[in-house]
């Protein structure tokens, strides 16, 4: 008897370790996303409002004043950009992304996927650690930018994929990451990096606006700012989403630990009272033998 409480001991004691970890996780995390929070909210509607100005001047634009940025060609070899984390222990928030990405690989790019045409850019140490053991072809070159998350390093990012489908080393670019909405909830998404989709056409007549400078060289001044923004966007966008997750994620695991810990105490007085009964019966026993 005195082994089982010992090994009860032990647990409640683990458990109990275990949750004030969880509690500075979360905590940690709880601060991280304050930060990443603003961060995305300043900047989602910049970008957001760069991308529907372009695409509209992109829309009604003649020639390829984009340096073909903009033109759609038979798809034969495709490029993802997924946006993951680092670390674990943030929920479902990776695997969501990567199943997101295998999901619209074999539904769309399946033909290309069977010809080793689909190349993975990962963003994020967990997206590589999963597609390199996929056996994906990869672009390896980023996937540490989150130890030293800057503009500048995302820039490169954008430039490196931009060059790449200018030089037709890809036909199709795809941008996967996590929306965030609050610390409880991500959208996770899928959109069109290159070439630039163009701004929908609706059944009203379009403006006749008067460029200064010309359209052309709006086009070339905007275009690699939009691409910039477009993944820099996702990357904070996944930043918030993944301390959110954690946050959330590390408070259930408070919850279950306390839960655990309540369920173990009582294992530990019942064993505890029955050691007690048992060491009474036994005194009890043994005075009424000895008074026999």
């Amino acid at each position: 008897m005195s082994g089982q409480l010992k090994e009860v001991r032990l647990r409640i004691k683990s458990v109990g370790t275990t949750q004030q970890i969880t509690k500075a996780m979360k905590m940690v995390s709880a601060a991280k996303l304050r930060r990443a929070q603003d961060a995305i909210t300043q900047m989602r509607p910049y970008a957001e409002k760069l991308q529907e100005m372009l695409g509209n001047i992109i829309a009604s634009a003649e020639g390829s004043a984009d340096g073909g940025l903009s033109i759609e060609r038979p798809i034969e070899k495709v490029l993802f950009i997924i946006v993951t984390s680092d670390r674990g222990l943030c929920g479902g928030f990776n695997a969501n992304s990567i199943k997101l990405v295998k999901s619209r690989i074999k539904e769309q790019y399946s033909e290309q996927h069977k010809k080793g045409n689909v190349t993975i850019l990962p963003l994020g140490k967990k997206g590589w650690e999963n597609f390199q053991k996929a056996g994906y072809p990869l672009i390896e070159n980023f996937w540490t930018i989150f130890s030293d998350l800057s503009f500048e390093n995302v820039k490169a990012v954008a430039e490196h994929v931009r060059k790449a489908f200018t030089n037709k080393e890809f036909d199709r670019v795809e941008l996967v990451y996590s929306k965030f909405k609050n610390a409880a909830t991500q959208e996770f998404v899928c959109e069109q990096h290159l070439p630039i989709p163009k701004a929908k056409k609706t059944g009203t007549a379009s403006l006749d606006f008067i460029f200064e400078p010309s359209k052309e060289v709006l086009i070339q001044e905007l275009m690699p700012k939009l691409l910039n923004t477009q993944i820099f966007k996702g990357v904070l966008d996944s930043n918030a989403s993944e301390h959110g997750a954690r946050m959330t994620a590390m408070d259930k695991a408070t919850e279950n630990a306390e839960e655990l810990l309540k369920s173990l105490r009582i294992s530990y007085n019942r064993a505890r009272q029955a050691a007690i009964t048992t060491e009474l019966t036994e005194i009890v026993s043994g005075a009424a033998a000895l008074q026999g």
